[in-house]
């Protein structure tokens, strides 16, 4: 690709640029960036050049369309640098150490470009999983998923369009694998349509495979050497080029075998078998190598099967006689249908090349083929028809072995006939067992040395000694009966046992000196008796069932056997008494299952029997144990103890301190019980713990700020899917007594309060009003004066409840000047009362003539003794006695007061006015609203000026 510079630029005139001739490599996973093709020599020619095409070039500017290609490695990692958009359309200044292949555009830097430059896929598709593009940048970079050649372009391959922002192209040709990208470069004035076009490069990461692991050749055994036979099934590789299949061979070759690979048009190799020796399938019928096929990467990869090469069989082998001659004797008594020989060839050959068939040769006379009957395919000699007087003594047979095309191969039976002229030995049979057609009958279990006939042995010569013997196997004695001489008795030795074997064929043989003998065929015949009770597979069936199942639900089939025959085997299933009215058993069939659905959290685990009952009589049966275990389900929510719960907590409660626990469970079992705790609501000031369930206060609470707070807990167990629920806490906060009394009224030590002298004893002077933010006897406040100092200032007291202050005693002319009360206010807190302190000023005169000097005394310290006395009240309400007094005084006297008081508020009222002409308003140092105690105290106390007070 190097030499196309010049085509290029020739290419750029007819249509928009198109850079599509870089050709960037990536070699192991490094890209190589295109290099540039133009001499620094041909600068002046190059200036003329673009000086001639320069009005074809701005008219080529109207399309912008632009194809890169790049090419890469499969199976690199994430992060790969691909290509640079940017740098490679010329948008902005190629990076040092790159050669532009392309006269530099006049274009600005990204960092002058204003707006900046957005690369773009024309649309998603599936470029995520490939590719990344910078949009700044506009580098493209190998993505978290790794591009797999094989099973882009091999398996799902597109067909080549540029349908989307990105797809997939294979041609004919498996070197070409493009993966397809549509991208935009924006804003509009630099407006360009890319196609990214990126050549996937097959690296070798697949291993040659054959489509199966055992391949089979059969070969003739008369293949001939260099016969060549196609191997089926050849390799396939993913990979292309010399990274795929590229040669086989074979493990082991067997001296017999050599392998060829041949290459048809599209380059596919097939391995051939070519034989090189001469086989024989009766010396060896099959070999079996190892056949590897290799691929051309470096290193190499393999693939292996394994190849059977069958020898098939070809009629190359006539049959055989091993004897060319038997001799066979034959007695003239014998009866018809008794073998007398038997002949038998070989044929090496296989199947329809190894079949025989017998027969006699033309050479045998007919009398000897209608006496002794040949059968064609056993080779089996036996006699067809009696043995006559005038029977020839000697028979030659001629026997012939015919196989397909081969010449019959011959032996030949000699047959001596031996003529009788004496009777044999007679065997008469007595049975004592239940005997039938010749069968005897006999029940198993019999006891030992049951009888079963008596046989008796006769010479009909009269001259011949005869002996008797028991031919054959079987727990059976044949013994002579005595007194009596030739009476032989046949009995049992042993139990016999029909579930061990059920038929038993023996034989009475008689034989005389002259060695002539004859048998009596026994056949023994047992009866299964119901001895075998059934036998379960499995003692202890061990089952599992998840709970909530569907009804009649099948659970498991029941098996059981039973040794005995007929209906003694037939066996039934029952449920034992201990299972559940639930549990459904078929008796024919065994199939246990259960009609309802089971609750784990009901009952976990089922033990109970199943009888398996056979037919006998009497019937036998045994017994399983069925051992059912409910798997759990989450069917149950998490479920809390309490529906709401309540706690009641001191304030000022240490941070993490343990508020309570909320109790929760799951009735399910594992994970589907596993419960999760976690607060709902107000999470950034209470917290718990999942494990303990402790509810816990991030902060410390102050009751004075929030009372009370309602949580919701949600528990979540761990369930597929979770189940959850909630729960309601109320946490009330318990009042300690962390909170003085506040003196709301006076204000300040400073204030003063006139008292006129003709106050009448018993009358309100003032009061002190204070409150307590905490609740119950920790805001329950009580008054008491703890000092005093003045004339007399005994003649004031404070009511330690309401906390007003009264004149006790008349005043006198001794009286007159400034009294000072050190008020103090306590609560009732536990376990410490808390207490604040107010100067109380009650200046005694007539009027106010010099304020300056007052304030004088006020702002002097006083000496002022502290009595200790604490302040007394009760807190339940007080039940005073109400003398009888009568009505007229008292109105009289409210009378009095009230138009005194009427006349001192004018009076004050208009000294005010007055005052103020004179001298500026000064406020008092603390100006607060002040509450006034049942509506007693005017709001004249704000300014600390003297008021009159006076009953008159």
């Amino acid at each position: 690709m190097r030499g196309r510079g010049n085509a290029r630029s020739s290419r750029a005139l007819a249509v928009s640029w198109r850079p599509a001739t870089w050709h960037p490599r990536l070699d192991m996973g490094r890209l190589s960036r295109p290099r540039s093709s133009t001499s620094h020599r041909s600068l002046p020619h190059l200036f003329l050049f673009f000086l001639f095409v320069g009005p074809f070039n701005c008219l080529a500017s109207y399309s912008r369309a632009t194809e890169l290609l790049y090419s890469l490695n499969e199976g690199l990692p994430a992060g790969v640098l691909i290509g640079s958009l940017a740098e490679d359309l010329r948008l902005v200044p190629r990076a040092a150490g790159r050669q532009n292949q392309l006269p530099q555009l006049p274009e600005r830097t990204l960092a002058e470009r204003s707006p900046p430059l957005s690369f773009s896929l024309a649309s998603r598709g599936l470029s995520g999983q490939y590719v990344t593009l910078d949009n700044r940048s506009g580098e493209l970079h190998t993505s978290d998923q790794e591009i797999d050649r094989e099973a882009l372009c091999l398996e799902g391959g597109g067909g080549g369009a540029w349908g989307g922002s990105i797809s997939i192209s294979s041609s004919p040709s498996s070197d070409s694998c493009l993966l397809l990208l549509d991208v935009l470069v924006l804003p509009q004035e630099y407006f360009r349509f890319v196609k990214v076009k990126i050549a996937i490069r097959d690296i070798n990461d697949n291993a040659p495979q054959f489509p199966v692991s055992q391949i089979s050749v059969w070969v003739p055994e008369n293949a001939p050497v260099n016969t060549r036979l196609a191997i089926e099934h050849p390799a396939m590789d993913p990979d292309i080029g010399t990274n795929g299949v590229q040669t086989y061979r074979l493990l082991d070759y067997h001296r017999m075998f050599t392998l060829d690979v041949e290459e048809n048009e599209n380059g596919e190799r097939t391995p051939y078998l070519i034989v090189m020796g001469l086989l024989d399938r009766e010396t060896q019928d099959q070999y079996v190598s190892i056949i590897i096929a290799e691929d051309g990467g470096s290193p190499p990869l393999l693939g292996s099967a394994t190849l059977t090469i069958g020898i098939t069989d070809i009629n190359d082998n006539c049959p055989l006689f091993a004897d060319s001659q038997i001799n066979v004797t034959v007695f003239g008594n014998a009866t018809v249908g008794t073998p007398v020989a038997a002949v038998q060839a070989v044929d090496r050959d296989l199947g329809t090349n190894a079949q025989i068939t017998y027969s006699y040769s033309q050479k045998v006379p007919q009398a000897s083929k209608d006496l002794f009957h040949l059968d064609e395919t056993t080779g089996v000699i036996k006699l067809f028809s009696k043995i006559g007087g005038s029977v020839l003594q000697t028979h030659k047979l001629t026997i012939l072995a015919n196989g397909p095309g081969c010449i019959p191969a011959v032996t030949t039976a000699l047959v001596t006939i031996i003529k009788v002229i004496f009777r044999p030995p007679e065997i008469v049979p007595r049975y004592i067992a239940n005997e039938v057609d010749g069968i005897v009958y006999l029940k198993e279990l019999e006891p030992i040395n049951t009888p079963i006939a008596f046989f008796t042995i006769r010479d009909p010569e009269g001259k011949y000694k005869v002996n008797c013997y028991l031919d054959g196997e079987g727990p059976f004695r044949l013994s002579p009966y005595k007194p009596y001489s030739n009476e032989y008795l046949l009995e049992t030795t042993k139990l016999m046992d029909y579930e061990l074997q059920q038929f038993y064929e023996i034989a009475v043989v008689a034989w005389n000196s002259e060695g002539f003998h004859v048998k009596k065929i026994i056949k023994v015949q047992l009866l299964d008796d119901n001895d075998n009770a059934p036998i379960f597979l499995q003692p202890l069936l061990e089952l599992t069932i998840e709970e909530n199942n569907a009804p009649n639900a099948f659970l498991t089939k029941l098996y059981a056997t039973d040794a005995d025959s007929g209906e003694r085997g037939q066996v039934s299933y029952f449920l034992g008494p201990d299972a559940p009215s639930y549990f459904s058993l078929d008796s024919v069939t065994g199939i246990l299952t259960v009609s309802t659905q089971l609750d784990r959290e009901e009952k976990e685990k089922y033990r109970y029997t199943v009888r398996a009952v056979d037919s006998g009589k009497p019937p036998r049966e045994s017994v399983a144990t069925v051992a059912l275990t409910v798997l759990d389900k989450n069917d149950n929510s998490p479920r809390f103890i309490n529906k709401d719960f309540s706690f009641f907590v001191p304030e000022n409660f240490p941070g993490y301190g343990e508020i309570g626990v909320i109790s929760v469970t799951d009735a399910d079992a594992g994970r589907n019980g596993w419960v999760a705790l976690s607060v709902v609501n107000q999470s950034d000031i209470f917290v718990i713990d999942t494990g303990k369930g402790m509810l816990r206060a991030k902060v410390s609470l102050d009751r004075e700020q929030q009372s009370s707070y309602t949580l919701w807990v949600e528990a979540v167990d761990g369930g597929e899917p979770a189940l959850s629920s909630t729960a309601k806490i109320t946490i009330l906060l318990l009042d300690i007594n962390d909170n003085p009394p506040l003196v709301l009224f006076p204000q300040s030590n400073m204030s003063y309060l006139l008292v006129l002298p003709s106050t009448l004893p018993g009358s309100p002077v003032t009061e002190v009003y204070a409150v307590d933010k905490d609740t119950g006897m920790n805001a329950v406040i009580a008054y008491s004066i703890i000092g005093r100092r003045g004339p007399r200032p005994e003649s004031f007291r404070i009511d330690p409840k309401t906390g007003n202050i009264t004149l006790e005693e008349a005043l006198l002319q001794t009286d007159y000047g400034l009294h000072r009360l050190l008020v103090k206010v306590s609560d009732h807190g536990y376990p410490e009362p808390l207490h604040s302190t107010v100067m109380v000023n009650l200046f005694v005169n007539d009027t106010v003539s010099n304020e300056s000097y007052i304030e004088s005394l006020l702002r002097k310290e006083p000496e002022i003794n502290i009595e200790e006395k604490e302040p007394q009240i009760s807190i339940e309400p007080t039940h005073r006695k109400v003398e009888s007094v009568s009505c007229v005084p008292t109105l009289v006297a409210l009378s009095v007061i009230s138009l005194g008081s009427i006349t001192l508020v004018t009076g004050m009222g208009i000294y005010i006015c007055l005052r103020r002409g004179k001298k500026h308003h000064r406020e008092d140092e603390n100006l607060e609203v002040q509450i006034p105690l049942k509506g007693k105290i005017d709001l004249h106390m704000r300014e600390r000026k003297p008021v009159a007070i006076s009953n008159i």
